[in-house]
């Protein structure tokens, strides 16, 4: 019924409970909708059922006239309304029997015996949140339209869930005291439909659940002077304050109106965990040595048009995020580096602070794009001693030690006496030189240089003491003053 009023009925109607009648055709339709499937209460109907048939019989007098024998009063449509015991909102079924739709549309449609083709409205797309499996979508994303030229609006909806919604709320597990894994979120974000839009909270945001206000996520800290704080904009769970049962619930979001246009939705989703996430990209997401290795070529590759040629590249063993061993290497397949961090630790950072950005190059690296390096697993179990590891070109690698033991030998240079037979320089570990001859002796040149740094600095002390203070020298710019003086 409502799909086929005019401006000037939806108008009447919207009026009618205290809408906003602004707006296009298309914007009163939708808002006319929506009030038809989330607050139509008795009174509404009636009123929708009185516009209807008041346009009907304006229209049938008008198809009358040419063609009297094929005129049908209004009595003659049935409508029947039945109640859904799930739900409180009246579903209506036209009877289409005694309808002839080309003649009763004929002349509306300008002598057309069809009806107009309906024109698709974009719709306003949510990104898809790797924590939040959705189940199902209770309210699609719905703009905010302001009802008055007031600052701060208040946007209400009215929805019930179905018994197998409220069964899969009971029965899931709890994450944490109070908090179930399948939750009635709301989503909200700007009006945009040309891409999936990140949520977004509008000014001066609360929400309402039937008598109680839920609490929305509040601002990060700023340690930096003249930074403004952000704040994370997350699904904001509904579920502790529904009725979880056939009763209605009353959402109440109230915003502030400066200009941009937001758009809320709410669905049913089943909230998950790091360790779920790991588990899941263990099974999806790993990257056969193979392909890695040929990836490793491919970067090594000689290049004919550049003058300096690659040999190997040289990657870290140690995660860039917690400075510990890698366990499980990971990195985004947009990432143009062999570099790798660890899924554990990315994916229980974005638990708590969800931005998805690689820690190695700072360019977005989401959840669907995350692969396991296979190659890189292997190189870990083979390679304990070692930090850091260099791929060469032909996809092979080599362990880097030089730096560690280099760092552990002696820092003081020695002099060896003895033989000057060079094999005979170093002891074995039998004691003896290697062709049998005594082991040389090592002699530390630091601790005799010290010492006699030490002794010398000794006796200029001892000189000092008792020759007294020495005299301040002037520095060459003082003796020019004097002697200019």
């Amino acid at each position: 019924m409502v799909m086929s009023f005019r401006v000037s009925d939806l108008q009447v109607l919207l009026g009618f409970v205290g809408r906003s009648k602004s707006g296009l055709k298309h914007e009163l339709v939708t808002r006319a909708l929506q009030l038809v499937q989330f607050d139509c209460s008795p009174e509404v109907f009636k009123k929708i059922k009185e516009l209807y048939e008041t346009r009907y019989a304006k229209k049938s007098s008008e198809v009358v006239q040419p063609q009297p024998q094929q005129h049908r009063s209004p009595d003659t449509l049935s409508i029947h309304s039945s109640y859904d015991r799930g739900s409180t909102v009246a579903r209506t079924s036209i009877s289409t029997t005694n309808i002839d739709y080309p003649v009763l549309y004929g002349k509306y449609l300008n002598g057309l015996g069809r009806l107009p083709p309906k024109v698709v409205k974009p719709e306003v797309r949510l990104v898809k949140l790797p924590f939040y499996t959705t189940l199902d979508e209770l309210l699609k994303p719905t703009e905010l339209v302001p009802q008055n030229n007031e600052k701060l609006q208040e946007s209400p909806c009215i929805f019930a869930l179905t018994p197998r919604q409220v069964e899969l709320i009971r029965n899931s597990r709890e994450l944490q005291p109070g908090v179930k894994s399948v939750q009635v979120v709301l989503r909200i974000c700007y009006t945009d439909t040309s891409s999936p839009q990140e949520d977004q909270y509008p000014p001066n945001i609360a929400v309402k659940v039937n008598h109680s206000y839920c609490s929305v996520p509040g601002y990060y800290p700023s340690n930096k002077p003249g930074v403004e704080p952000k704040r994370p904009c997350r699904p904001i769970n509904l579920t502790h304050l529904m009725y979880l049962s056939a009763a209605t619930n009353r959402i109440t979001v109230t915003w502030g109106n400066y200009g941009k246009s937001y758009s809320v939705g709410l669905y049913l989703v089943r909230q998950m965990t790091s360790a779920e996430l790991l588990q899941r990209l263990k099974t999806i997401g790993i990257k056969h040595p193979e392909l890695c290795k040929a990836l490793v070529k491919e970067k090594l590759r000689l290049d004919p048009d550049s003058e300096i040629a690659t040999t190997g590249v040289r990657v870290s063993l140690i995660c860039p995020l917690v400075k510990m061993r890698l366990s499980v290497p990971c990195r985004a397949e947009t990432c143009a580096h062999l570099q790798c961090f660890d899924a554990v630790f990315y994916l229980q950072m974005n638990e708590k602070k969800p931005t998805w950005m690689c820690p190695v190059c700072d360019k977005p690296a989401p959840y669907d794009q995350l692969i396991i390096d296979g190659l890189l697993s292997k190189i870990l179990t083979e390679c304990e001693d070692a930090d850091e590891i260099e791929y060469l070109v032909d996809g092979s690698w080599c362990p880097i030690r030089a730096e560690k033991e280099r760092s552990c030998s002696p820092q003081c240079p020695i002099l060896v006496l003895g033989s000057s037979d060079v094999n005979g320089l170093l002891p074995t570990p039998n004691g003896n030189g290697e062709n049998g001859k005594a082991p040389a002796d090592v002699v530390d040149l630091t601790l005799d240089s010290s010492s006699s740094e030490e002794e010398e600095e000794e006796d200029e002390e001892d000189d000092d003491d008792d020759e007294g203070p020495q005299p301040k020298r002037r520095c060459s710019y003082e003796k020019g003053l004097v002697s200019a003086c």
